[in-house]
């Protein structure tokens, strides 16, 4: 599984890309040639994943909510084919976006045609502006974590095989087969997105592979307590701590050359976090992506 190495080391500190943002000059007819270049450079460069945003209508701030947007787990499956080992994932899908079991089921499609690269990137959702736009159910924030918690159950359910009937609050299926099961081993890794105390870290350390916190610039001190608090709650469940990789989104500025965000990484590795996940100002380019692999290649030499 992807998420076996320690965290929080600097030797083990792993770097990606999320794709955020699809306005290239060329507009829709150049998306296809431009998303191929963009994901081949990273899997030539030896980043660890590549990210996709899970939103039917642009919600990177530097952007418009009119501007390019693409379906993530149809564009998932065109980066597949055009990589050959860098995992793939979103980050993150709001849980009510899909009915779980297709969620499940197109998570674990793209590992078996992909050999085991895959994540299921999920959070509760938070975008009250899409769901009105595009007719997106978006309930009160308790039920949201309530249905990720049983969608976490299901996908973990069916992802080992069992056929029995589920029966949650709000999710039921009646024999919930995961066939074929996934490659990776056990089963693809779980990344929750967000960074509350109350709801999400708790899910973290109960269901999840990887968390994913936020680039405060405070010197690190929300880092240091929202990684604090998941310990808790890791020792609580009587869950080691390291089993969590702990993944932090952060910007490379167009101008930031690859020293500067190799340092930033070394820094971030003395929080305790083990893995960046890197978006950009507008689209990315295979330049950009060049100075993030030159990056993750210093860091891998510390």
């Amino acid at each position: 599984m992807r998420c076996g190495r320690l965290p929080g080391r600097l030797e083990a500190m792993r770097v990606s890309l999320n794709i955020t943002n699809y306005s290239w000059p060329e507009g829709a007819p150049g998306l296809a040639s431009r998303l191929g270049g963009v994901v081949r450079a990273a899997d030539e460069a030896g980043l660890d994943t590549v990210w996709v945003s899970d939103h039917l209508i642009q919600a990177d701030p530097t952007s418009t909510p009119e501007a390019e947007m693409l379906e993530a787990y149809t564009v998932l499956g065109f980066l597949a084919g055009q990589t050959r080992r860098v995992g793939l994932g979103t980050m993150v899908t709001g849980v009510t976006h899909r009915p779980a079991a297709l969620l499940v089921k197109a998570v674990t499609t793209l590992d078996v045609l992909t050999g085991g690269r895959a994540w299921l990137g999920i959070g509760a959702g938070y975008h009250e502006e899409e769901g009105r736009a595009m007719g997106l159910p978006l309930p009160p924030v308790a039920e949201r974590f309530e249905r990720l918690e049983e969608t976490l159950r299901l996908a973990i359910r069916m992802w080992s095989g069992d056929e029995t009937p589920f029966e949650g609050r709000h999710l039921r299926a009646e024999r919930p087969l995961g066939s074929p099961r996934p490659l990776s081993s056990p089963r693809p890794p779980i990344l929750i997105g967000g960074m509350g105390e109350r709801r999400t870290l708790p899910l973290v350390a109960r269901y999840a592979d990887a968390c994913n916190l936020f680039d405060i610039p405070d010197g690190g001190q929300t880092v240091r307590r929202k990684l604090e608090v998941l310990a808790r709650h890791c020792e609580e469940l009587g869950r080691p701590y390291d089993a969590i990789g702990k993944t932090l989104s952060t910007r490379l500025d167009p101008r930031e050359t690859a020293e500067s965000f190799a340092g930033r990484c070394a820094a971030l590795a003395e929080l305790g976090i083990g893995h960046v996940v890197v978006i950009t100002g507008g689209p990315w380019t295979e330049e950009s992506v060049g100075t993030l692999g030159a990056a993750a290649s210093q860091v891998r030499s510390l």
